[in-house]
C-alpha cells in the first residue's frame, strides 16, 4: 500500500462532494409563533387553519401556472422511485440546451414536520386555534435545475406550513465548471477528475467553495421560483434559513494505472476489515473519551458490495467513512457527515468550512491509521 501511494499516484484532490441542506424559518418552528404570523404580521383577528390552506392552495397554483407558462415537465414519484434515475433524461436535455433552467418538477407525498391546529373554546362563545408540530404524509415538489455554476441541482419545497425544503448541490460538478472557466484541461470520474493539466490551481479551485457561493445559489433560484413566502414576509423576517443535513467531503487518489488502484484496494480491503473499532474509529475521528467515558454511538465496520464493487464503511455515531474504488482508477476516500456534531460543529451553513477542515482531517488520519498497520505488518 505504502509503495503504490508514494510512486502510483498522479492526482491527489480534496473537495466537497455532495451537498444537502435544509430550508427552515427559524421564527416559525412552535405553535405561539405561527399564531404571531397570523394576527401581528398578516392582520387576522383569529389564527385559523383556513389561512394557511388559502397559502398553500395558492402555492400550489403558482406551481401548476410556472410550470405551464415555462414548458416544464411536471414528473409524479412512485414510492419506489430513484429520483436522480427518474429526472436524468430532463437534466440532460436541459444541459444540452446551454442554458440554466428548471428540468423538470417532480411531485412527490412526503413526510415532513409540519403544523397541524386544535380548536380550542374557553368560557366564553370565542374560538381560538393552537398549533403544534408533527410528521404528516404532504404534497412535496422538487424543482430540478440545470444552473450555470453547479450543474445538476434541486431545490425541494413542502406545500404545507411552514414550508419545510432542501437543497441539494454537488461539490465536484462546481469544481469542473470553474476549472472549464479557468481553462484548466481535465478528464472526468464519474463523480470528480481523472486527471488534470494543472492539479495545484484545481485544489485552490477546489478549496474556494463556501457557504456564501451555496448561498448565492439559493438566492438566485428563490428569485425565479415559485414559493409559498412572498417578499412582505420576507421584509417581516419570516424567511428561509440554511443548515446542513448532510455534507460528504472526498479525497480522491488517481492511480497511473488500473492495475495499481486494483492491487491498492485490495490489499486495504483485507488489512482493514476491524477498522470501525472503538478505539480505532475514535482515534480517526478525534471525537472519542471524554472524562473516562467512550462517546456513545455506533462503531462498527460494513463490507458494501455493488455487482463488482467493494465498498469499506467505518461507522462513527451518525457519520460514516467510507473507501472504494472509483471506475477502476481511483481511491475514493469520503467522509460522509449527516450530523455535524459528530465533528463538534454546529448545523448553520456558516459554519461549512470548520466542518469541511474537520472532516478532511478525519480522511488523512484514516489513510495515516491503514499506512501505519501496513508498514508495522512489512516491518
Amino acid at each position: 500500500m505504502n509503495d503504490l501511494l508514494d510512486g502510483h499516484v498522479m492526482l491527489d484532490v480534496e473537495c466537497l462532494d455532495r451537498i444537502y441542506l435544509n430550508a427552515y424559518v427559524p421564527n416559525l418552528q412552535v405553535g405561539g409563533q405561527v399564531v404571531s404570523f397570523m394576527t401581528a404580521h398578516l392582520g387576522y383577528p383569529i389564527p385559523s387553519p383556513a389561512i394557511l390552506e388559502r397559502i398553500g392552495t395558492a402555492f400550489r397554483r403558482a406551481v401548476r401556472r410556472f410550470a405551464d407558462d415555462n414548458h416544464i415537465p411536471v414528473v409524479g414519484f412512485g414510492k419506489h422511485d430513484r429520483k436522480i434515475d427518474v429526472m436524468g433524461p430532463y437534466l440532460s436535455r436541459q444541459a444540452k440546451t446551454g442554458r440554466p433552467g428548471v428540468a423538470a418538477i417532480g411531485v412527490a407525498q412526503e413526510f415532513a414536520p409540519v403544523f397541524t391546529a386544535t380548536k380550542r373554546t374557553g368560557r366564553t362563545t370565542g374560538v381560538w386555534f393552537s398549533f403544534t408540530k408533527t410528521d404528516r404524509r404532504v404534497t412535496c415538489y422538487y424543482f430540478y435545475l440545470w444552473d450555470d455554476d453547479f450543474g445538476p441541482a434541486f431545490v425541494k419545497v413542502c406545500a404545507y406550513f411552514p414550508y419545510p425544503a432542501k437543497i441539494w448541490v454537488n461539490g465536484h460538478e462546481w469544481a469542473k465548471r470553474q476549472a472549464a472557466k479557468a481553462g484548466i484541461g481535465f478528464t472526468e470520474l464519474s463523480n470528480g477528475f481523472a486527471s488534470c493539466t494543472d492539479p495545484t490551481a484545481l485544489q485552490a479551485i477546489c478549496d474556494r467553495l463556501e457557504p456564501g457561493t451555496i448561498g448565492v445559489f439559493a438566492e438566485r433560484w428563490w428569485s425565479i421560483l415559485p414559493l409559498p413566502l412572498t417578499g412582505a414576509d420576507r421584509a417581516a423576517g419570516y424567511w428561509w434559513q440554511l443548515s446542513m443535513r448532510q455534507v460528504e467531503v472526498s479525497r480522491t487518489m488517481v492511480f497511473d494505472a488500473p492495475r495499481h488502484a486494483r492491487g491498492f484496494f485490495e490489499a486495504l480491503v483485507a488489512d482493514n476489515l476491524d477498522i470501525g473499532r472503538p478505539e480505532v474509529i475514535e482515534l480517526i475521528f478525534k471525537r472519542g473519551q471524554r472524562r473516562g467515558r467512550p462517546a456513545a454511538g455506533q462503531f462498527k465496520t460494513k463490507i458494501v458490495t455493488y455487482g463488482t464493487e467493494v465498498n469499506v464503511n467505518a461507522f462513527y455515531r451518525h457519520s460514516r467513512i467510507k473507501q472504494y474504488l472509483k471506475d477502476g482508477r481511483a481511491l475514493r476516500i469520503e467522509t460522509v457527515v449527516n450530523d455535524p456534531g459528530d465533528l463538534g460543529c454546529l448545523r448553520r451553513l456558516p459554519n461549512l468550512d470548520e466542518l469541511q477542515t474537520r472532516a478532511r482531517a478525519v480522511n488523512r488520519r484514516l489513510l495515516d491509521t491503514e499506512r501505519v498497520g501496513q508498514g508495522c505488518a512489512l516491518a
